[in-house]
């Protein structure tokens, strides 16, 4: 049985985003499966420290907004929502231009958690660049 819920699309997701922190940064999806999510984000000034390496803050948006929506797609049938209640993150390289990839998966699909893996890369040379982790909390309807 899919836990994937069958009326998100990655159209629907990237739609999401439009005014938000994804669309600003220019964040975008690509393609969603079972227990998993793929999406990118082309490299702009904007993503730079002043010291010039990418900004770890973008890299963990990209990571974090990739996850989260990949907790949207297999929310439990009756669930409200989600917050992110716990994130981490391990930097290991850098980009100067062209696009970082993320590719979530979901390692526990629980009730009342979800936790999700990412792996950040440079999308020219596949070179892992972070690893994310994060934990979900899925939000019930009041009363």
């Amino acid at each position: 049985m899919s836990r994937l819920r069958p009326e998100i699309s990655v159209a629907e997701l990237n739609a999401r985003g439009g005014e938000y922190l994804p669309g600003f940064l220019g964040v975008e999806m690509v393609e969603l499966a079972e227990k998993r999510l793929t999406s990118r984000m082309p490299v702009k000034k904007l993503h730079f420290a002043p010291n010039d390496f990418l900004h770890a803050a973008s890299i963990v948006a990209l990571a974090d907004t990739t996850c989260g929506y990949a907790t949207i797609a297999h929310l439990p049938e009756g669930a409200e929502s989600f917050t992110t209640i716990e994130l981490k993150s391990n930097h290991l390289g850098t980009v100067r231009d062209g696009a970082v990839a993320c590719v979530a998966t979901a390692q526990h699909l629980g009730r009342t958690t979800q936790v999700w893996d990412a792996v950040v890369s440079d999308e020219t040379t596949g070179r892992t660049i972070a690893l994310f982790r994060c934990t979900q909390m899925i939000l019930w309807p009041k009363g």
